[in-house]
């Protein structure tokens, strides 16, 4: 099963222009700014979950455009992928019909971490894209530039200082309404683009700068807290010029793993797949990077970029003398392009070919496109909720790099949530939640609205302290079950599929439970099996799965008339049979965590004056992240057991009935915190 093919893109745009001219007449639900990952998930999920939805972007062309590395997925990253498909997103399905190369990483560790991924055919991820968010009722879209947002008075009833009602176009077209807005710009907020000692506006190669009047309005309008973030992009070699035989050739997995739980088969057969090419660094690369320093602007300015995808000038800078890996990777069956992993560079352009030069492959390579960084301004995401809706601004959600990550697969988790989030608002639904111990996603809603940033994020397994349980193989059961009966923004089908899932694994496990013999006797039956001679206890088939020698498919040899219906889950099985002790041993801590969440704290509650034994440190920490639950104050640096303590006396004492609300000191403080945001707009480093 594999989704359908996808129209032609003039098709595409004749459509979308006809749906665009009923503009004047149309009062949305929820309008996305940004067509890129975040933005195309937040659309799409806004519109399932039954919200009059409007995608708003500069450029209709590059929706889904894979802006850097043409590739999905990877360690931490494919788990996010897996989550957002159970969510039924876009990323995961786009992924199959796109894939070129498929893999799973960390294989020589347990299932728990491997990580799913793909080197995509850009061509084909953007029309799949393209072709889903044609196809999605109640969603249009518009091409076009945001000036500014349009900003009014708040409800009284709900805390905030302002309300966000729409948008206006740079065009000065008329007025586009909305209750909820959600804002998606990647790095075009104020972008600027450099290579060498040439700076420009923009937030990619190619494209219209965007306003600045939206970056003026979150800063001087809505007096958030904005900081300023760097990334950067490896020039594009014409891979003619390249002399692969120099290199170490990486073939993909021979049978193809789809990311999408709908999907049994990806696109690319086995036997089409394209391989990928490793290399290294050499001590010329050392030279060119110090020879070029005074010629590079970007990489003297003060705005951090991302740590684990350095650029080749900081890598070298940081680490003299080390050989760094370069992946040389395909960008598409037909597409004459090679894209360097690892080597992403701001000097100029003939800066930047000596050091191609310098590896051995590379040694008369053609430059077709020359590699850039970018700086852009984000917002600190410790002033959204974790429906990543703006605290203090009613209606307005952020998602993707605005809230300071890096990579597709981050910016698609975000997207997703906040468009289930501004769908729900507008519908005037409560907020969904996803807590890090059910969620890769909760992990990094968690991260960012708790912790903030001082570097764009980037999410690691390392990240989730239950990650033997928030598996790859088991996110549709984890959330496919919830988006349907929750959330609202899963479909029937998925969720019917979910469901057959969920009860075959289940009799599967009563099936093999049921089986129980001796140890001797499973020796008998099972020679290779590894089961101790001297072992005496009874043991089942669950138990014999946790051997590293015992496969699904050897007790279905055994036992043909119980397992074999349930061979297609033999993979499954197997994994959580493994991971079962582990996951009963974490019980515990993941209920003592959901029950901290339970208890929330009131946004509007004024932590300087609340009648609590805190210290002044403690306040000034809670009053400017205002966490929404005791979980939540839990992880904010420089809160200690005691301040939790006293919070949970509070939260007990007062309940959720008597809880007072300080209303009026909400807006006592609003003068007081706009003085103080206009003097402290931007993040420290």
């Amino acid at each position: 099963m594999l989704a359908k093919k996808s129209p032609p893109l003039q098709n595409f745009l004749l459509k979308v222009c006809r749906a665009a001219s009923h503009l004047a007449r149309h009062q949305y639900d929820v309008i996305v700014v940004g067509g890129g990952h975040a933005g195309t998930e937040a659309a799409a999920a806004a519109a399932r979950v039954g919200a009059e939805t409007l995608l708003v972007t500069q450029k209709i062309a590059t929706i889904g455009a894979l802006s850097c590395n043409p590739s999905l997925g990877g360690v931490g990253k494919g788990q996010l992928v897996k989550e957002v498909d159970a969510l039924d997103g876009l990323c995961g399905r786009a992924g199959d019909w796109a894939g070129i190369h498929f893999s799973i990483l960390n294989r020589s560790k347990g299932p728990a971490v491997w990580g799913p991924r793909a080197q995509l055919d850009r061509q084909r991820y953007r029309q799949f894209i393209q072709s889903e968010l044609l196809s999605t009722p109640r969603l249009t879209v518009l091409e076009g530039s945001v000036e500014e947002l349009l900003v009014t008075e708040p409800n009284p009833e709900e805390p905030g200082h302002h309300r966000v009602t729409g948008i206006r176009l740079v065009d000065g077209s008329h007025p586009i309404s909305a209750s909820s807005v959600v804002l998606t710009t990647g790095t075009f907020l104020s972008g600027a683009l450099f290579m060498g000692q040439t700076t420009s506006p923009g937030g990619r190669i190619g494209d219209a700068p965007s306003s600045t009047g939206l970056s003026r309005t979150l800063r001087e309008t809505l007096g958030l807290r904005v900081g300023r973030l760097r990334t950067g992009t490896p020039p594009r070699i014409v891979k003619d010029s390249v002399d692969l035989s120099l290199a170490q050739i990486h073939a993909p997995d021979k049978q193809p793993t789809p990311f999408s739980f709908l999907n049994t088969r990806t696109r690319c057969k086995p036997e089409e797949q394209l391989p990928c090419y490793l290399t290294y660094t050499t001590p010329g690369v050392d030279r060119v990077v110090r020879e070029s320093l005074h010629l590079n602007c970007h990489i003297q300015q003060d705005a951090k970029g991302p740590r684990y995808c350095p650029s080749i000038e900081s890598r070298v800078l940081r680490f003299p003398g080390r050989q760094h890996q370069v992946w040389l990777e395909p960008e598409g069956v037909t597409s004459d392009l090679l894209y360097p992993q690892g080597l992403s560079m701001t000097m100029p352009p003939d800066m930047q070919l000596r050091l191609l030069r310098e590896i051995p492959p590379l040694h008369r390579a053609e430059i077709h496109t020359p590699g850039y960084g970018v700086q852009y301004d984000f917002v600190c995401p410790t002033q959204l909720s974790p429906a990543l809706q703006v605290k203090r601004t009613q209606g307005l959600f952020l998602a993707g790099q605005i809230n300071g990550t890096t990579g597709y697969e981050e910016a698609a988790a975000q997207g997703l949530w906040a468009g289930v989030n501004a769908a729900r608002s507008a519908l005037s639904l409560p907020p969904a939640a996803l807590s890090r111990t059910e969620s890769y996603i909760g992990v990094l809603i968690d991260d960012l609205v708790s912790r903030g940033v001082t570097e764009p994020y980037r999410m690691f397994t390392s990240r989730a302290e239950f990650r033997t349980s928030l598996r790859p193989d088991n996110a549709d059961l984890r959330l496919t079950l919830k988006g349907l009966e929750e959330v609202g923004c899963v479909s029937s089908r998925r969720y019917q599929e979910a469901v057959r899932v969920r009860d075959s694994l289940h009799d599967a496990l009563v099936a093999l439970e049921s089986l129980a013999l001796s140890a001797s006797r499973w020796k008998q039956m099972l020679s290779n099996s590894g089961i101790s001679e001297n072992k005496s206890a009874v043991l089942n088939g669950m138990d014999l799965l946790q051997y590293k020698d015992v496969s699904f498919e050897m007790l279905a040899t055994v036992f043909p008339e119980c397992l074999s219906p349930y061979m297609e889950f033999s993979q499954r099985l197997k994994i959580e049979a493994v991971y079962r002790p582990h996951c009963e041993l974490q019980r515990k801590e993941v209920e003592r965590i959901q029950k901290e969440e339970s208890l929330s704290l009131p946004q509007d509650v004024d932590y300087l004056s609340l009648p609590v034994s805190l210290s002044k440190e403690a306040r000034e920490i809670l009053d400017r992240v205002r966490p929404s639950s005791l979980g939540a104050a839990t992880r904010l640096p420089g809160i200690t057991p005691a301040t939790i303590v006293n919070l949970l006396h509070y939260v007990r004492q007062t309940g959720q009935k008597g809880r007072p609300t300080h209303r009026n000191r909400w807006g006592q403080k609003v003068e007081r915190e706009r003085e103080l945001s206009a003097t402290n707009v931007s993040l420290p480093q």
